[in-house]
């Protein structure tokens, strides 16, 4: 297999890792709207992440120059790696906000509007 290197124009969503599918979608214009006028493509194993450049690589067997600059581009999870509860008898969690309009040195007070989770009694 080949590696593919994919530059994008905006951040990275935080949650991408190696070891997540990319896959591509061609897109095409229709009045104002941006229509995906095809079935998901899967493009391979992403091999590597780099926030900071806003790349990431690709490891795939498509030929060069299939993808193009305005198709849609996304990632899935393995669900049997990502599909799990919290195990034990106590968890903690902690929040952060990461609003990047107010410098660090200042304190910013923020509404937090929901937090879920699931939990069932698995010691009976």
């Amino acid at each position: 297999m080949a590696n593919l290197t994919l530059t994008f124009t905006y951040p990275l969503n935080i949650s991408i890792a190696v070891g997540d599918t990319a896959y591509y979608s061609s897109t095409s214009t229709s009045g104002d709207f941006v229509v995906n006028s095809l079935a998901p493509v899967e493009i391979g194993e992403i091999i590597s992440v780099d926030h900071a450049s806003k790349t990431i690589i690709v490891d795939t067997q498509l030929s060069t120059g299939i993808i193009t600059v305005d198709d849609f581009i996304f990632f899935s999870k393995d669900n049997a790696a990502s599909m799990s509860s919290i195990l034990g008898y106590y968890a903690e969690v902690k929040m952060t906000n990461t609003d990047q309009s107010v410098p660090s040195s200042v304190s910013k007070q923020v509404e937090l509007f929901q937090v879920g989770m699931d939990a069932f009694e698995s010691s009976k």
